[in-house]
């Protein structure tokens, strides 16, 4: 497998800073999401403990995966709970939908 889907779960107030990070990096591409949840960190003063958060996702490379998931953590993290989570997860296949070809990441 040469892919790998880095995803985290952090707070909207270090975007930016996630964002900056990535690009220091040359990311392939970023892609984030608004989300709502709660795990370790819950919001107790809302009826359904919810908490507002934002998803980024990242395919990369194998070599530059764990790169990324620490370039994340270091820009997102605070040191009080609610920070988030990375997850580092292999990709067994990538398509480009515009010219329906597997994609060899060095090429990508």
């Amino acid at each position: 497998m040469k892919f790998r889907k880095v995803t985290a779960i952090l707070r909207p107030e270090r975007l930016e800073a996630v964002e900056e990070a990535l690009k220091r990096l040359n990311a392939p591409g970023v892609s984030v999401t608004k989300v709502k949840g709660f795990g370790e960190y819950a919001n107790f003063y809302q009826a359904d403990w919810m908490c507002s958060h934002v998803r980024v996702e990242v395919f990369a490379g194998v070599r530059q995966a764990d790169e990324i998931a620490q370039a994340i953590m270091d820009a997102a993290h605070t040191g009080v709970e609610g920070d988030g989570i990375v997850t580092v997860l292999p990709v067994e296949s990538l398509f480009h939908i515009r010219t329906k070809e597997k994609c060899d990441f060095e090429a990508c």
